[in-house]
């Protein structure tokens, strides 16, 4: 490295620090900034143009990184005594995917214009009017075979009622227990 460039970031280093206290106002992380930055700087340093002013240059990449990192930590949630984490709640996924595949096979199985009306209907979100558009048919048409299809996956997948349908009676105690 050409003396004079690396003279010239040793002496932005002091205005690096107090710009990064003032941006962060925390030593300790101003300290890891200006540390990041000259990081950077030097993996950089065939980018920089000879002839311009380096405590500039140091001072955007600075900033830059402290935007970057202000945007990351906004999405994140401190959780110093793991009460946040704790009350999160996921039900396992192998009953997803067991369902997931049942789910399609049972789909495959209906008739095509069921599963077609099922499909815009229930999965795209259409209206029946919509559906009916698209099929080419009337309204009424749509809504009977939306029905029928629904109809013979429950059949198809042995459900007489919605609760029988997601996690199942053990998994849902476990999951509520955490509420206590």
């Amino acid at each position: 490295m050409d003396p004079a460039v690396r003279q010239a970031v040793l002496n932005a280093i002091p205005s690096l620090r107090a710009f990064a206290i003032s941006l962060c106002g925390n030593v300790d992380r101003a300290d890891d900034l200006v540390q990041e930055t000259m990081l950077r700087a030097l993996a950089n340093i065939h980018s920089f143009q000879p002839g311009t002013n380096m405590s500039a240059w140091l001072f955007t990449i600075l900033r830059n990184h402290f935007r970057s990192e202000y945007r990351k930590r906004r999405r994140e949630v401190e959780d110093t005594d793991g009460s946040y984490a704790e009350s999160l709640k996921s039900h396992p996924e192998q009953q997803g995917h067991v369902e997931f595949n049942e789910f399609r096979e049972a789909l495959a199985k209906l008739p095509p214009d069921q599963r077609e009306a099922l499909i815009l209907v229930g999965a795209s979100g259409f209206s029946y009017e919509e559906a009916a558009n698209i099929c080419g048919c009337a309204v009424g048409t749509i809504k009977s075979r939306v029905n029928r299809a629904r109809t013979r996956l429950a059949e198809l997948m042995s459900i007489d009622n919605v609760d029988e349908f997601g996690p199942d009676h053990t998994t849902r105690a476990v999951l509520a227990g955490g509420d206590r």
